[in-house]
């Protein structure tokens, strides 16, 4: 927008609110087809800002989207300030976003995990494909750590603190607002307790096996529930008395699920001192011992090669090194560079498991990459199976930036 097109809008009136004081916010003509499709999201750039300037509305202001035939597409949350400028949160025109709608949309998604779980240890609310865009909610026994990431799901928190209260009922409600999305909705990073007192720690069960994750100094909500399913996977492909090596290892889920399974040794590395100390204790908790070695992975992968090292499965679980589209050429060779390591750390007929948590990394351009690092180093890769983020993590069909988890697992034997 020219500045003498940002002039003339914050000049113009702000919109009209309807008989419930909501403003209204227009598209152009044909920029409704994507929320008509089931997606949640406003672009700026697909607002009418001659008809309804975004700059006659507040931060987390409450808003009807309409057509450009002011057909009634859903009531959304706005931040005039961000790209994503406003969030579908209902479609009903006689149910605008309040505490009953949150309560029920909570209801909904605690159904679903609790058919897929015995146990309350799983991803509650995932943002957008629970209705619920902004908002992340992780369940630990009697804890509940949440992460809003957007303006208008901030605006709403203490209706969802209700909601959650009333739905959920923990003992202690932690915000681990301190992730960098916020910083595109011009957020504070902050972490605050809603309920009760904040542990140090959060007590997770996984497949049997009991693990604790710090919460104030961890990653994320303090756990990656999404890797849950496949390292179920993981059990079902290793073999008794395997060598293993969990690179990127945080507190070492990969590596005592594979002892517990039966392995004879495993490595942790990882570049966080702290995290192979959890993941220490993780390991004796569940009467297990590992080794760990802190380092950048690729140099230690380096190391290890030089040294002669050989295992006979490798789990490959890196945070995300496509984070931007324009970080995918540098990010697609990590990738490729990391599985090529891997594969000269393998034993003749090893098992790799390959991750990625990178959206902008195609399920497609992974297993390229995996290939391209197999020719490379004059491997033979059979794919086994193919793996994703758990079903507490579930996809919305019409907006794919909700499928982000990828994994492979892979035979790699030598040519």
């Amino acid at each position: 927008m020219s500045e003498e097109a940002g002039i003339q809008c914050s000049e113009m009136a702000a919109p009209e609110p309807d008989a419930a004081g909501v403003g209204v916010l227009r598209l152009k003509p044909g920029e409704d087809r994507r929320l008509r499709a089931g997606h949640l999201w406003v672009f700026s750039n697909e607002v009418d800002n001659q008809a309804t300037p975004l700059t006659g509305f507040a931060v987390g202001a409450i808003a009807r989207v309409h057509s450009d035939r002011d057909q009634f597409l859903g009531y959304a949350y706005v931040n005039p300030h961000a790209l994503i400028c406003a969030r579908i949160l209902s479609r009903s025109p006689v149910h605008p976003p309040d505490r009953s709608l949150l309560v029920h949309r909570l209801r909904q998604a605690l159904s679903l995990r609790e058919r897929l779980h015995a146990a309350p240890y799983y991803r509650v609310v995932f943002g957008e494909s629970d209705g619920l865009p902004g908002l992340v909610l992780d369940r630990y026994g009697n804890v509940v750590v949440g992460q809003i990431a957007t303006a208008g799901m901030e605006a709403l928190r203490p209706e969802v603190e209700a909601a959650v209260a009333d739905v959920l009922a923990p003992q202690t409600l932690v915000w681990k607002n301190d992730g960098s999305a916020r910083d595109l909705e011009q957020l504070p990073r902050q972490v605050l307790t809603a309920i009760g007192r904040a542990p140090e720690q959060v007590e997770v069960l996984e497949g049997g096996n009991r693990y604790a994750a710090p919460l104030a100094g961890g990653q994320k909500t303090g756990w990656f529930y999404d890797q849950t399913a496949n390292r179920e996977l993981f059990r079902r492909f290793l073999w008794p008395g395997a060598r293993v090596l969990d690179v990127c290892s945080y507190a070492g889920a990969w590596a005592i699920t594979a002892m517990r399974g039966g392995a004879r040794e495993a490595l942790c590395v990882d570049s966080s001192e702290p995290a192979l100390a959890v993941a220490m204790r993780n390991a004796a908790a569940n009467g297990v011992a590992i080794g760990v070695r802190r380092g950048d992975a690729f140099d230690v992968l380096d190391e290890l090669i030089r040294g002669g090292e050989r295992f006979d499965a490798i789990v490959l679980d890196p945070p995300a090194f496509i984070k931007k589209r324009k970080d995918l050429p540098r990010g697609q060779a990590a990738y490729r560079k990391l599985n090529q390591l891997a594969m000269r750390l393998l034993e003749r007929d090893g098992l790799l498991v390959s991750c990625s948590c990178s959206w902008h990394l195609a399920a497609d351009e992974l297993l390229g990459l995996i290939q391209a690092a197999a020719r490379h180093s004059s491997r033979f890769v059979q794919l086994l199976a193919a793996g994703g983020q758990s079903p507490d993590h579930p996809v919305h069909p019409a907006i794919p930036e909700t499928r982000y988890l990828k994994a492979f697992f892979c035979r790699v034997t030598r040519e």
